[in-house]
Formats: structure tokens, C-alpha cells, sequence
């Protein structure tokens, strides 16, 4: 690692000669390689342009374990979060990693080699530890710390990085700058006091009059620096976000403010996270930083209380500002006053007075729902962008997804159901009936149960895909297991609705009523692992209806579909 303290000179790894570039990549042609995923893309990026700064490849053990006991690499350097890459026994035996050995680490999306990691040493950590130091708790609650338990390998990797290229990305590339690219066009401004202000959510009002508050309190210039890697998840998706971004940049006063994305993969750490987007907002050139309340905060724990303190990340930083070279601006929540049509920071409310707030969890009520949002929160422009990307319900895509034995019945409701979609026409309607996937998605698998979750795991993808374009999906595959269905809902709720029928007829019905003789042939052993006969059926824990054909009408259970469909306002009034 770099011995380089934080104010040093910058160091970008990316190549500029080619012919040196050309040799590398010819090199990783024929090394072992790693294939990153979406954080460690994230990470690399930030290393390789100097964002990450001293950090010259990937937390070696010494380092790792300095960074999450002691907040410092091995050298004694200030650094927080530990960047790290994680591998499985598998990898490590495949590609014979020990000290010395060179591995080319890949992109994900288009194959490139991307960088050449020289392994200094492999070593398995205690995630525990890791979660508890550095995240504070070892809660799964904490993304994070998710992460960490169900997402990365068993082991990590080492080494310093020879970059190759850059990650290439094709979205909004006239805002995408390096650091040392950002400190030149600081230069072409003029702009000495720069005060990034960090966001993963859209900006509104409040935002603007914190940030302006910030940079005429200090004679500095507004660098709005959102993140636009990896944020929490349900964060809205960062194309909205920049959109909102540059519809609010003409809001300030002219000269002000710049608009500069950083491809950072947040930890949501809370005060360590803190301390760490202030030492990569002075690798870009700020010399001040905006650290709100419940900085980088992920939310509840699994006791439903704060993971963190209000001013936990204010206080941190405080404590290593002699070290930072960057100036720390604390700021409390702004709030509105009626009276003076004026946001006022927390602390400097004049007396008596009626504030107005509108909470992130209200907006996205609002948004979903279609509710007003009044001016006084957001500009017009802003709320034009987020009602384009977040549609109210009746005009959101989702799906309606039938589980239950075969010949439950869940077929013709289906089909009835698929009608009485299509007559009201506000949606396209498509139906995915279980045979029909069977045939057309699905031909080449069994009925063993993980080739069932495959099935599932398709029939999901498409529904989810279909959903997120507006439309309505009915799916109607059998679905015999609870953790498959409960995947589904996860991926399509995303993107919409999603609404589980049981289509709970008896067994004993549905074995009465088969005119094709399937269940007979599956009792007398001729067809194996027949859902009902001699592979289990898990009823539904979270079905958001049930219904039975043998007790009520096929037209009587599509109205009681309706009703539901109606209720969440899924359709109905256009």
C-alpha cells in the first residue's frame, strides 16, 4: 500500500501508454481471473482512478486487519472501511493463488480485463469481528453486514493492482470525473473552496438551502456528489436521481454549484462510512464536507432501533480532523417554516414557530399513490422527474401468481382472470400458465426441487420484466415450495405489485376430479416426484388471498381477485 499521507500527490494507476497497456492485457490474456461483481467493480474503479487514495489494490491481511481494529493501515494512515476482495476455496485451488502469483480481475458486464492484482498474501477473516468493529453490530439488518454473512466468499485476496482500462460506462459520462479530472476543471473554474455534499437520495428544496447555507457560510463553491454505484437497497435507481440532479443545478445561484457522480459502493457504515467519504471527497479536491444527521445511516436494526446515533458520524470525524486535510461542515435537518415560506436549520428555528416536514417514507406514499406533493418541498421540475419514474399504481405493471396442486383449478382462474383483465383493457395482460412455460422456457427440466426453483426463478424474471414495463402478468405454475414463491415476490416487488393466490382445493378433490388419470399413475409409481403424492406441497405462510374452486365459483373467486386488485388501487380510476 501507499505510504502516501492524505493532501499528498494524487495517484491515478490507470495507464495512459499504450504500448505498456497493450503488454498488461496481453499478460492477463493468459492469467487465472477473477470475474468482480458489482461492488468489487465499484471498488476497483475507486483504486485504480485514486479515489481511494493511499490504497494502491485490495487490503492485504496486515492492513485488514489494522483498518478494522484501528481505523489506519499497517503504515499508520487514516482509512476506515476495509476494501477487500473476496474469493472461495474454490477460486484459490483453480487459480493456485499464493504470494507472487498474478490474477487479471475481469468485468462483469462485458468480460475486460480490467486490472492485473499480484497477490500478496490470502488469509480467511473472522466476519464476526469485522461486522462488530466495524459496523457495530453483527446484525443482518445491516446491509452491509448482510453482505458480508450471505455475499462474500470465505476468503480474501491481497495485492496491489496494475491497472489496465478504466470500467467503461455509456450513462451520463460528460458528469463522470476522476479525481484528478475534477481537480483540473476545479482549476478551469477558479473555484479554490469547494463543499461536496454526499446524497443517494433525489435533492429537493431543503437540500438546496442546505447546501447553499453551507457555501456562503464558508466562501465556498457547491460540488453536488452523489453516488451512483452501489447505494441500499430500495434507494430509487440513480438514472432518476441524476435527472433530479440536473433539474435542480439552474436552482442555484449562477456559478455555484457543479454536478460531479461518484461510482462508489456504499457500505451504509454510519460514522465509519463517514470518515471515509471525507477522505475520498479530499482525494477529488474539496477542501469542505457536508456531514448531515444519521450520516450514511442504514436504518433500523433487527431490535427496530437506529443503528446509529443522530450525530454519531459528526462526532467521529471530529475526532480525526487534524488528520483529514479536509474542513468538516456539521449540519442539522433543515425545516420549513409556512410563516416566511423559509428552511431554517433545526437549531435555528425562530421561536414558536410552525414548521413542515414531509418524510422520505410520506414521498414515496405520495409517489405511489399519486397524492399531491406541494411546491414548498420540491420544485416542479423535480417532482415532474420522480412522478415519470415512479407512476401512481394504476398505471404500475403487476402480477397475480396461483399456487397449488395440479388440478387445483388454478388454471381456469387463470384464463377467467386473463378475460377479465383484458376487457377492462388499462394494461397488456399475459399469462403464464405452468404447462405453457414447461413447453416454451423450461423444456429441458425435471421435477427434481431445485430444477422446480429454476422454473420459478424464470417464470419470476419474466413476470418481473413485463411488470416493470406497466404491464399485468398471471402466472399459474404449481410452485410447490415456499422459499421459490417468496423469491418471486422479492424480485417482482421491485418493479410493482405482487399478489399471491392459494388456490388452496384439497387434495383429495383434486385427485377425485382427474378425468386423465396423472394422479393414479403417479400413485402407482409410474410418474416420480408428483407434487401431492410423493413430493411435498408447502401451503402458503404470506398468501395475499385464498381461495377454493370447489367451494366457490371460478367468476366469484376472478371477482374476489378484482376486489384485491382495486383495493390496492392497482386498477380502477385511470
Amino acid at each position: 500500500m501507499s505510504n502516501s499521507p492524505h493532501g499528498g500527490i494524487l495517484k491515478d494507476l490507470v495507464l495512459r501508454d499504450a504500448s505498456i497497456s497493450q503488454a498488461l492485457l496481453q499478460e492477463a490474456n493468459g492469467l487465472y481471473s477473477i470475474v468482480l461483481n458489482e461492488r468489487q467493480l465499484c471498488d476497483l474503479e475507486l483504486i485504480m482512478n485514486g479515489g481511494f487514495s493511499p490504497l494502491e489494490g485490495f487490503l492485504n491481511q496486515a492492513d485488514y486487519e489494522n483498518v478494522v481494529t484501528n481505523l489506519r493501515l499497517a503504515n499508520g494512515v487514516l482509512w476506515s472501511m476495509p476494501i477487500t476482495l473476496d474469493i472461495s476455496s474454490a477460486q484459490i485451488a483453480a487459480g493456485k493463488l499464493a504470494k507472487g502469483v498474478r490474477v487479471a480481475l475481469r468485468d462483469p458486464r462485458d468480460d475486460a480485463s480490467l486490472a492485473i492484482l499480484t497477490v500478496e498474501d490470502v488469509y480467511q477473516p473472522n466476519k464476526v469481528r469485522e461486522a462488530e468493529l466495524v459496523f457495530g453490530a453483527n446484525d443482518l439488518a445491516h446491509p452491509a453486514v448482510d453482505y458480508l454473512h450471505r455475499v462474500a466468499k470465505e476468503y480474501y485476496v491481497g495485492g496491489s493492482i496494475q491497472a489496465i482500462a478504466a470500467p467503461a460506462h455509456y450513462d451520463y459520462v460528460e458528469n463522470r470525473y476522476t479525481p484528478n479530472e475534477l481537480r483540473a476543471h476545479f482549476k478551469k473554474l477558479n473555484w479554490t473552496r469547494v463543499v461536496a455534499f454526499q446524497t443517494r437520495n433525489p435533492m429537493h428544496r431543503a437540500h438546496r438551502e442546505l447546501t447553499v447555507r453551507a457555501a456562503r457560510a464558508r466562501q465556498c463553491n457547491v460540488l453536488i456528489h452523489p453516488v451512483v454505484g452501489l447505494t441500499k437497497p430500495g434507494d430509487i435507481d440513480h438514472y432518476t436521481r441524476v435527472q433530479v440532479y440536473k433539474a435542480i443545478l439552474p436552482k442555484y445561484p449562477q456559478g455555484m454549484a457543479s454536478l460531479s457522480l461518484l461510482p462508489l459502493a456504499m457500505r451504509m457504515g454510519g460514522p465509519r462510512e463517514a470518515l471515509w467519504h471525507a477522505i475520498i471527497r479530499k482525494n477529488y479536491g474539496c477542501s469542505h464536507f457536508i456531514i448531515g444527521r444519521d450520516h450514511a445511516g442504514p436504518g433500523k436494526n433487527s431490535q427496530g432501533k437506529d443503528f446509529y446515533g443522530p450525530y454519531d458520524a459528526q462526532h467521529l470525524v471530529e475526532k480525526y480532523k487534524s488528520e483529514l486535510h479536509i474542513e468538516v461542515v456539521e449540519f442539522q435537518m433543515v425545516s420549513y417554516v409556512p410563516e416566511t415560506d423559509e428552511y431554517y436549520p433545526d437549531n435555528e428555528l425562530p421561536a414558536g414557530a410552525k414548521t413542515l416536514n414531509i418524510s422520505g417514507t410520506e414521498l414515496r406514499r405520495r409517489l405511489k399513490t399519486g397524492a399531491p406533493i406541494p411546491d414548498w418541498f420540491t420544485y416542479p421540475e423535480v417532482q415532474r422527474i420522480l412522478r415519470s419514474a415512479h407512476p401512481p399504481r394504476n398505471k404500475q405493471g403487476f402480477t397475480v401468481f396461483l399456487t397449488g396442486y395440479w388440478n387445483s383449478g388454478a388454471t381456469a382462474i387463470a384464463n377467467a382472470l386473463h378475460v377479465s383483465l383484458n376487457q377492462d383493457g388499462q394494461r397488456p395482460t399475459t399469462l403464464l400458465l405452468g404447462e405453457t412455460i414447461r413447453s416454451e422456457l423450461s423444456s429441458e427440466l425435471g421435477f427434481t426441487r431445485r430444477e422446480r426453483d429454476i422454473n420459478i426463478h424464470r417464470i419470476a424474471f419474466v413476470a418481473s420484466e413485463i411488470t416493470k414495463c406497466g404491464g399485468a402478468v398471471i402466472a399459474a405454475p404449481i410452485a410447490p415450495y415456499e422459499s421459490a414463491r417468496e423469491e418471486a415476490r422479492k424480485a417482482i416487488s421491485k418493479n410493482g405489485g405482487f399478489f399471491l393466490v392459494h388456490v388452496a382445493t384439497p387434495l383429495e378433490t383434486c385427485i377425485a376430479s382427474d378425468r386423465t388419470g396423472t394422479y393414479a399413475r403417479a400413485k402407482s409409481g409410474l410418474i416420480k416426484g408428483f407434487t401431492g403424492i410423493d413430493d411435498p406441497y408447502e401451503a402458503p405462510s404470506k398468501a395475499d388471498l385464498v381461495v377454493d374452486p370447489s367451494t366457490s365459483s371460478i367468476s366469484q373467486i376472478v371477482h374476489e381477485v378484482i376486489l384485491l386488485l382495486e383495493k390496492e388501487n392497482y386498477i380502477g380510476e385511470r
